[in-house]
């Protein structure tokens, strides 16, 4: 299996509004260093965490979105599986990260968590991209 297998497998899950949370997604912070027990907590990098420790690859191990720029090896040509890492708003800390699926008329669309709550493909705006990186898998 591939990171994108793994993501996919998760298409759809979401987090559940109210005092409910999904034990799926609150599972995925337990690939990080930040667990938590609600759904509500951001959890793109988490959800990449768990999906590259399922597959045997190098992860971050943070739950920021950042911490992915010094996983891997840095490309300028990403291809599909690869992850893409995006700025957010006007913080240097803010960020969000998935799993390259494709580049079109200046988007990038990823696969990921936390993507309007869902695991879901979604199109960034290019200009947001701060990079991408190629995993190493070690299975």
């Amino acid at each position: 299996m591939n990171i994108l297998e793994i993501a996919l497998s998760f298409w759809g899950e979401r987090e559940i509004v109210g005092e409910v949370d999904n034990p799926v997604i609150v599972n995925f912070s337990k690939a990080t260093n930040l667990e938590v027990s609600d759904d509500e907590t951001p959890w793109c990098s988490s959800f990449i965490n768990y999906c590259a420790r399922e597959i045997g690859a190098e992860r971050s191990g943070k739950a920021n979105a950042r911490s992915w720029l010094d996983v891997g090896r840095k490309t300028t040509l990403p291809e599909v599986g690869d992850i893409v890492i995006f700025k957010r708003g006007n913080s240097t800390w803010q960020g969000h990260v998935g799993i390259f699926i494709r580049k079109k008329d200046g988007f990038v669309y990823v696969l990921g968590g936390n993507q309007s709550n869902t695991v879901k493909i979604s199109p960034y705006n290019e200009n947001d991209v701060l990079g991408y990186r190629k995993l190493t898998t070690f299975v």
